[in-house]
């Protein structure tokens, strides 16, 4: 009934198998990829007619993680998976970067790629196992597909590089000191498509030796998905790309100068009404077969394509005026908004960042429930994206992909300089809303996010500052690494390399390649470029500020932190949570306990932070032998009395240790209720507590030495 084909090879520290034939055969190609007990299904489907007036690739990637694979039952009220985690979306965006720029050229057939996760050991992240599931699926379905590519995953520990570490030591990589690194790599047999990490200020040697790593590491895979294709892949679509030379000599005849003009105009609204009057210049001379040309579009992009690369190789002059290396002009400022916690404007060139944080408490935290368990995150960082930002009207949404993406990328950028945890205890948020767009948005919510951070008064490590690099590829061979790119050399380049750290090192990279692929060389200068230019991004933003603020906002909460030993929490927290309410209502601070006894007290007022501190110290503390204490008399005996002097811990003050000469009885000396000083003289034989009242001066609550 089916007929099943199968590969496995032995990698890294597990099995890799990849099956086809036995699951989801009607699909064009289906393929079950199990590392470990780690399984992903990855099924392609491919329209067999193109979409008609689409100018781009219509491709789409979906990764859903199943909580059955790792079996678990969907928290919520409707206990099923509903919309995509942050997890889907982003590992979604991962397999989709790599494999888009593969796709035959014009090739405009709708292509569905959906990955599911229907296994997993909680040891092998399935984001990995799902990308070369898909790739594997698109080399076998017949899609012209220029594959196969191959993924791995990289750490760095004790200056080696370790192929796939486990989920548990990329999920504590911000309390986990030896491990510095978790990359993403992905790329064909010659050479890097993707990259994605975060890094603890690594050298820009030791993240280029990375993707070296990873990318030696992913060719057995290469070379098993191959093998595995020439026993399994279906007979390759007909495809032909499309034919538009004449087409193109036309339209480069009637706007090449149009366009170059429009081209010199370093102003981007400018530029673009100059961009579109070119356009309709062009169409104004063209027939009406021409204008109704399915090609047109794409013959004119070429042209825009080949006006500003061609200009950029042939001067070093880009189209803001720019040479390869400059940074944009930087304005940066903090404290803008005076009822935040924090807050910064970044402004670089024609991008603008406002970036505004808040400090909250362990309240805040968000419960992340993922496949492997569940945690908290005491950091978030969301970025938004307003139409207004490059000059449009556009519905205003929920965050989609690109939100999700770039603010995933600034979070992985900033928590490399985050306090602990335990020096810091509050739950940071940024939120990052771009209010203008020409380029690398994303590194100015790195930059102002920094900024803010330091404005509410977070200690971070190390200001972080990040920047975009561009490429310009020509078919022979030149090339020219582009600093702090535009948006219009994102769109008509072949790379968004984004680099983000320190001055000490990086924190995180970002690649994404539209050709197929680049060589360590273009990558290496990539790196040592950007490494200038953040170096400089960093200048600019010393110039706002340099270090953290040392003075929290008036109206940020104030959290200090406490330690108990763990067999106290229970009389902190009292039956039923009595005493610690008791303590919340009497301070007026909140008060949080962990399991392992350390307590968060937060409130904008000192004083209710010291009561409840006071309160709860009484509570876990133990009296000291020879220590003075203010306690209360709470009952009065013929031989002595009683004195409350520690929390609720009581002691024996002897008639005879309650004055310096003899009194007749105790009452003649003191009434209940009254506030006497004692000295705490030691515990006798049952651990009874003996006190003294005439070791103490009850004035000024000075010891008394006794004279020889």
């Amino acid at each position: 009934m089916f007929n099943i084909t199968r590969k496995s090879i032995e990698w890294g520290h597990d099995t890799l198998t990849l099956e086809t034939g036995k699951i989801a055969r009607q699909a064009d190609g289906a393929v079950v990829a199990t590392y470990g007990e780690t399984s992903v299904l990855a099924a392609v489907v491919f329209e067999k007619q193109p979409k008609e007036g689409f100018d781009f690739f219509p491709l789409t990637v979906h990764y859903q993680e199943k909580y059955y694979a790792a079996g678990k039952i969907p928290g919520g009220f409707f206990k099923r998976e509903a919309r995509p985690t942050e997890k889907e979306t982003l590992t979604s965006r991962l397999i989709d970067r790599p494999i888009r720029p593969l796709f035959a050229q014009g090739f405009k057939h709708e292509t569905q790629v959906i990955c599911t996760v229907l296994s997993h050991d909680l040891e092998n992240d399935p984001d990995v196992v799902a990308m070369i599931a898909a790739s594997a699926a698109l080399t076998i379905s017949g899609v012209p597909f220029r594959g196969p590519i191959g993924c791995a995953r990289v750490g760095f520990v004790d200056g080696d590089y370790i192929l796939n570490p486990a989920v548990e030591d990329m999920d504590k990589l911000r309390s986990n000191p030896e491990q510095r690194l978790d990359l993403i790599v992905a790329g064909t047999r010659d050479a890097v498509m993707m990259v994605e990490s975060e890094a603890y200020e690594l050298s820009e040697a030791e993240m280029l030796g990375a993707v070296k790593f990873g990318h030696d590491q992913m060719q057995p895979v290469i070379r098993m998905i191959t093998e595995f294709a020439g026993e399994a892949a279906k007979e390759p679509f007909d495809y032909q790309p499309p034919e538009y030379g004449a087409l193109f000599d036309k339209v480069k005849g009637l706007g090449e100068d149009a366009m170059r003009a429009a081209f010199a105009i370093t102003d981007k609204q400018e530029r673009q009404t100059a961009i579109s009057a070119a356009r309709e210049t062009i169409r104004s001379g063209l027939s009406e077969d021409e204008l109704a040309d399915k090609n047109l579009g794409p013959a004119i992009k070429k042209l825009e394509s080949k006006v500003l690369r061609g200009d950029v190789i042939a001067t070093g002059r880009r189209i803001d005026g720019r040479d390869l290396t400059t940074v944009r002009p930087i304005v940066a400022e903090v404290g803008l908004l005076p009822r935040t916690h924090g807050s910064a404007l970044f402004t670089r060139g024609e991008t603008q960042g406002l970036v505004v944080t808040t400090l909250g408490t362990g309240d805040d935290e968000q419960i992340i429930d993922a496949l492997h368990g569940e945690s908290r995150s005491n950091f978030l960082l969301h970025y938004n994206f307003p139409p207004y930002s490059v000059g449009e009207a556009g519905r205003m949404m929920g965050p989609g992909r690109r939100e999700i993406g770039h603010g995933k990328l600034a979070w992985r950028a900033l928590q490399a300089v985050l306090p602990a945890a335990t020096d810091f205890p509050y739950t940071i948020r940024l939120v990052s809303e771009i209010t203008e767009s020409n380029g690398s948005s994303s590194m100015a919510s790195v930059c102002g996010g920094s900024l803010s951070m330091m404005d509410a008064g977070v200690p971070l490590k190390a200001p972080v500052a990040g920047v975009a690099m561009g490429l310009i590829l020509e078919d022979d061979g030149q090339f020219a690494v582009l600093t702090d790119i535009l948006g219009d050399e994102d769109h008509l380049g072949d790379m968004d390399f984004k680099v983000a750290g320190t001055e000490s090192g990086i924190t995180s990279l970002q690649m994404d390649i539209k050709v197929a692929g680049i060589t360590p060389a273009i990558m290496e200068q990539a790196l040592a470029q950007a490494k200038d230019g953040r170096m400089h991004i960093l200048s600019e933003m010393g110039k706002a500020l340099s270090e953290g603020r040392t003075e929290f906002s008036a109206h940020a909460p104030r959290i200090e932190t406490m330690n108990i030993p763990t067999d106290k929490i229970r009389e902190v927290i009292g039956s039923g949570g009595k005493v610690i309410r008791e303590i919340v209502e009497t301070s007026g601070a909140k008060v949080d306990i962990n399991d392992d006894g350390v307590i968060k007290i937060a409130s904008p007022n000192a004083d209710a932070i010291e009561r409840a501190r006071a309160m709860i110290h009484s509570i876990v503390a133990e009296p000291e032998v020879g220590q003075i204490y203010t306690g209360k008399v709470v009952k009065i005996m013929d031989f002595g009395a009683f004195v409350n002097f520690f929390g609720k811990r009581d002691g024996l003050v002897h008639v005879s240790q309650m004055a310096a000469g003899r009194i007749g009885h105790p009452k003649d000396l003191i009434k209940e209720g009254q506030e006497v000083k004692v000295k705490l003289m030691g515990f006798d034989d049952r651990g009874k507590v003996r006190l003294s009242m005439k070791a103490v001066d009850q004035t000024t609550g000075e010891e008394i030495k006794e004279e020889a």
